[in-house]
């Protein structure tokens, strides 16, 4: 789950076709939620191959590269490594998310309540080593490169494109923008329509460019003076209660 700074920044619109011939360091582990989390049948159940394996993964980063290379992309997938300790906390808390809802999910499937039951299976997706490393070896079929980063993948794809390795971090998270990254491009995919989160719904889409140049229309007093107000608030709280707490 990313940091929400999103109004923070200025959004600029683009096409998919912008990014022909530019290398796009992208946030394998976001991908990959992503495709588990929203490619699943009526009932909530991913695809799965004869044998019960997940295959949500393996059929969205296909056709996600596919699309790329037509339009001539030249994608990085860039894959978590060991997490810091600081995040132990934050990992507990989501696993025990994951396991209400896939209690949840089952009720639901018992009273026949489907449209409940895919809301809370996307809940439960879980990005596995197994998963990670099926992804990678997709991938090298396809000839598209993968790194594995030492630690956060984000991190690694903000080092990237500061050093000119990659044009731009594909991300629908913003925290590459607090690791550094010089141009965050979000929604980089040619479909228009995509899922809403959790619920059955869909919305449009386009792809989207956030470029971190701290320019006077960029971090605009109107921005700036509500996320001001909102630290000065959580430096209070932070007297009377563990930072971890919130």
């Amino acid at each position: 789950m990313g940091v929400d700074l999103g109004e923070l920044f200025t959004k600029e619109p683009c096409r998919f076709e912008d990014f022909k011939d530019q290398v796009v360091a992208l946030d394998g582990y976001n991908i990959l939620h992503q495709f588990l989390s929203s490619i699943r049948q009526r009932d909530g159940t991913p695809l799965k191959d004869a044998q019960g394996r997940i295959t949500s993964h393996l059929s969205g980063l296909l056709y996600r590269t596919a699309n790329m290379a037509a339009a001539r992309i030249r994608p990085v997938y860039i894959f978590d490594g060991t997490p810091h300790p600081l995040k132990a906390r934050t990992i507990q808390q989501r696993r025990e998310r994951k396991e209400q809802a896939e209690r949840e999910w089952k009720e639901a499937l018992e009273k026949g309540d489907l449209e409940k039951a895919k809301s809370k299976a996307q809940q439960t997706s879980r990005v596995t080593t197994e998963i990670i490393e099926q992804s990678k070896q997709l991938l090298q079929a396809l000839g598209i490169p993968s790194i594995q980063a030492p630690s956060e993948g984000e991190a690694q794809a903000s080092y990237m494109v500061q050093q000119g390795d990659a044009f731009a971090v594909g991300s629908q998270d913003f925290d590459c923008l607090l690791f550094g990254a010089p141009l965050l491009i979000r929604n980089l995919t040619s479909s228009e329509k995509r899922k809403l989160p959790n619920k059955q719904a869909y919305t449009t889409v386009h792809p989207e460019r956030i470029c971190l140049e701290p320019d006077e229309h960029q971090f605009s007093k109107d921005r700036i003076e509500p996320v001001l107000e909102q630290f000065s608030s959580l430096q209070q709280q932070t007297k009377q209660k563990n930072l971890f707490d919130f």
